[in-house]
């Protein structure tokens, strides 16, 4: 499983509309709108980087409104919650 993590510039006035056309799509996990150099973050969940080669090219470049896009992918995750999960026990 892949994530990517897509860095979206967009025209102001269709932050709202891009934002819940990417919400739509099927690889995308979540989407966030931010502050900064770009205007969303789109988080994607993708089984290979044939799926990758498309969604971002093929489908979230074409969404209508979208100026430029940067995508980065994650290596591994850390997360606090999972790794307290990993070692709970159920044990008071």
């Amino acid at each position: 499983m892949l994530t990517a993590f897509v860095l979206i510039q967009a025209e102001p006035a269709k932050i709202a509309a891009i934002a819940q056309a990417l919400a739509n799509m099927p690889s995308v996990a979540e989407v966030y709108s931010v502050t900064g150099d770009f205007d969303i973050i789109a988080v994607l969940r993708l089984a290979d980087y044939e799926q990758l080669a498309e969604a971002v090219p093929e489908n979230l470049a074409r969404v209508d409104g979208i100026i430029r896009t940067n995508t980065i992918l994650a290596f591994r995750r850390y997360s606090a919650q999972d790794l307290k999960a990993a070692w709970d026990i159920g044990v008071s």
